[in-house]
This record gives structure tokens, sequence and C-alpha cells, in this order.
């Protein structure tokens, strides 16, 4: 080595310093958890910002003075199946408050694709058992889904004698139908087929569409009390590391309005990290925020009061692979939370939430645990001279490289919606509507 050095000669340029680097973390929440069962869904109900409003709203608050566990495992040989069990209850337990148990055993044909899949629900509540399937397939655009409550304590309503749906989708059309399957069909409730019809529809970034779900003893399609109609405006990819945004106005069965807003922002900041590499200089950040607005149109059904109308703002900031910090706010209560996560094999998620009513001023708690050994997360190194979205001193180019494993992901692929070499939980869910 010292001989090679002396040949090289004294004058020799040493090598180049490394590059900076940002951090890129994974997600937080897992998002196939709450969209892989959306094709047993009406599109109408998971479109229009609806399914990150549920989770911006919900995800990670627990209900004042109970606990949730939850288990969430995948075995190492065999990806296509997994277990989720949730455990929850009262933290001062009464008689009349049962401690809730259930556990949900799924199948999935794809590992990449959750739209073909068949599960298995057990619990200690209604139903018992319940059995769902979904066949879809993306090539023509047809599927069909179906779901069974095999085991029940009572079958008063119609939907507890079963579901059976059928659906296309393409990138720009979605048009569905679901009704009760003939040979489980009572004769009492052959009038109300179908169950519900849905039709979905994007021009550009306006989407809109219409659904029709019967009252039962008034099925006729001429009753305006049976429609439901929305409209929205968004634009982004649909990808966690792309910014995106949605507007929506809804009219619920002519007599409730609903306005919502919901923006995903994907931010950078400095970093300073003694555990991390010198190279290392900032560190990406997801920030959500959404609003949503609840009126009565109806005379008839408004009184005056807070169940009238309604709203509520919420907002979200993962600042790193570890921590979420979660607030909303309404007229009737307003909660924070907290969660932690570290990325040990399984994952385990510890999160607390404080809700505090508004009408008699006490601060409740409660708590949440949960273990996860359905991915593997780590955090994606980048070069900043082509990963920092928004220019800063240290980065004044305009192209953006997302550096995953070998292979590097230029800006010009973000933008065609080229994502196969990223991680699962940062693609996109699907350019099905």
């Amino acid at each position: 080595m010292f001989a090679w050095n002396w040949l090289r000669g004294k004058d020799s340029a040493p090598p180049p310093p490394p590059p900076k680097m940002v951090v890129v973390p994974p997600l937080f929440n897992y998002p196939p958890i709450g969209a892989r069962t959306r094709m047993l869904d009406s599109s109408y109900n998971v479109l229009f910002g609806k399914l990150a409003l549920k989770s911006l709203f919900h995800d990670y608050y627990q209900n004042p003075r109970h606990f949730s566990t939850t288990i969430m495992l995948q075995p190492i040989d065999d990806p296509h199946v997994d277990l989720i069990a949730t455990v929850s209850g009262p933290l001062d337990h009464k008689p009349e408050q049962n401690v809730i148990g259930n556990a949900l055993f799924r199948w999935q044909s794809d590992v990449n694709d959750p739209h073909t899949f068949m599960d298995l629900y057990v619990s200690t509540t209604d139903p018992i058992l319940r059995m769902r399937s979904c066949a879809y397939y993306p090539r023509y655009g047809f599927g069909a889904f179906g779901v069974f409550p095999v085991l029940s304590k009572k079958r008063e309503p119609s939907e507890d004698h079963g579901l059976m749906g059928l659906r296309y989708g393409s990138e720009n059309l979605s048009i569905g139908v679901t009704l009760m399957p003939p040979a489980l069909m009572p004769f009492a409730l052959k009038d109300e087929v179908p169950k519900s019809a849905w039709l979905v529809s994007r021009m550009g970034r306006v989407t809109a569409g219409v659904q029709y779900e019967p009252q039962r003893g008034n099925e006729k399609l001429s009753n305006l009390m049976n429609w439901s109609c929305a409209m929205g405006y968004g634009g982004g990819l649909g990808s966690p590391l792309s910014p995106s945004f949605n507007f929506s106005l809804e009219l619920v069965r002519s007599s409730q309005f609903v306005a919502s807003f919901y923006q995903h922002m994907v931010v950078q900041r400095r970093v300073k990290n003694p555990l991390e590499e010198n190279v290392v200089v900032g560190i990406t950040n997801y920030i959500d925020f959404g609003f949503e607005l609840e009126t009565s149109v109806d005379d008839a059904l408004a009184t005056n009061n807070i169940k009238d109308s309604t709203f509520r703002i919420g907002a979200s900031w993962q600042a790193n692979k570890n921590f979420l910090l979660k607030a909303k706010i309404g007229p009737r209560s307003s909660a924070m939370a907290f969660s932690f996560k570290s990325w040990w094999k399984p994952s385990f998620t510890f999160s607390i939430s404080a809700t505090r009513d508004h009408a008699d001023g006490k601060m409740r708690c409660g708590f949440g645990i949960q273990s996860e050994s359905l991915r593997e997360a780590s955090y994606e190194r980048a070069d900043p001279n082509f990963v920092m979205v928004t220019p800063s001193k240290e980065h004044l180019a305009e192209g953006i490289a997302w550096e995953t494993g070998k292979r590097p992901m230029l800006q010009s692929d973000v933008d065609a919606g080229h994502f196969d070499s990223l991680p699962k939980e940062l693609r996109p869910l699907d350019k099905i509507l």
C-alpha cells in the first residue's frame, strides 16, 4: 500500500468526501391495513378523502378510560397469510362492561396486491364467526366479493344473512352493486334487493359519485332519502412521498351536508442527531391536516342543538420513525395522542391519548399497545444533491432521487408513477379508482 501511494505521487487528489444524506423514515401507520379491505366496500365510501380522514381522526385515539391491545403476526416462511388479534375493554372493569376479544385470519393470493383475498373473523360479540372473500381481476377490471356471517346470535337486520357484490373498476370509473345471496334470502326480505349501488367517476382532478342505500320499508328509487352524492377536488399521486390534498362536498340522504378537507404534506428539516453519521444533514417528516363539517339541511330533523351541526379539526406530525403526535378538536371534546414505535422484530407501539369532555371539563386517558411483524422498516437514505424536496443552502439542484438499495429513483420516475423500487408502504395504493 505504501509503495502504491508513493508511485501515485504526492500531488494526487484525496478521495472525495461521502455525499451528505437525508433520511426518509418509514410510515408510522401501515397503509395496507386500512386499504386492503376496501374492495369489499363501495368506492363511494372510501374516496373523497374518507379513508384518510378516518385514519386521522381515529387511529391511536383510545376510548377514554379504556385499553386496547393488538397483535399483528405474519409467518416468515409464508407472507401470504397473517393474523390480527385485538383485546379491548375498560380500565375499571364493571359487570356491565365486558372485555371484547376478536381475531382476523387472512389469506392473500399476491403479497403486493391486496385485492384478492379471503379472511375469517372470530369474536366474542356478534357475529361470532364471519367469512369474507374477494376476487379481483385487474386485467379486465371486474371483481366479486361476499360477506357471510356463519355464526350469529341473532339475525334481525338483513345484513346478518350475508351480502354479495359485483364491481367494475378502472383508473377513472368505479361502478358496483351489493345484494343478498338468493339462497340465504328469507322470503320476507326479498323486496330489499339491491342493498346498495354506486357510481363514481374521475375527470382530471375532479371526482364525482352517487350512491343508493335504501332504507328499510321504503326502497323506491324515487325516494331521495335513499340517495347520496358527493364531489371532490384533489391532487397528488397517492404515495406518502408525494404531497396530496382533497376537498369534497357531500349531500347525505338529502338531509345532511358534509364538507371536508384533507392535506398530506412531506417536509424536510435539518437534523443534528448524535446517533447518526456526520453525513446525515436532514430528515423527512409527514404532516397531515384535516377538517370536517357536518350540518343538517332538513328543517324537519333539525332541533337547533349541537348534534345537528358539528365540526372537527385534526392534525398529525410524524417527527421520525419512532414518534407520532396527533391532536383533534371539536365542539363536544378535544383529544391528543402520543405514540412511540420501536422497530424491533416484531415491532412494538405504545400509544396514550387524553380526551377532554367540554360538557363536564374532565380529562380522561386511554392506553393502547400494538405488536407487529408484518413488515421490516428502516430508514431510506438518499443523496441531498437530488433528494431535497424543498431547496435549501445545501441543495440547489432540481432533480430528486430516492435511493432504495442499489437502484436510484429519479424525480421523473416519481412523476411518471414508477414506484416498483420503493418499499411497499411508500408506493401509491394502486391505479384503480
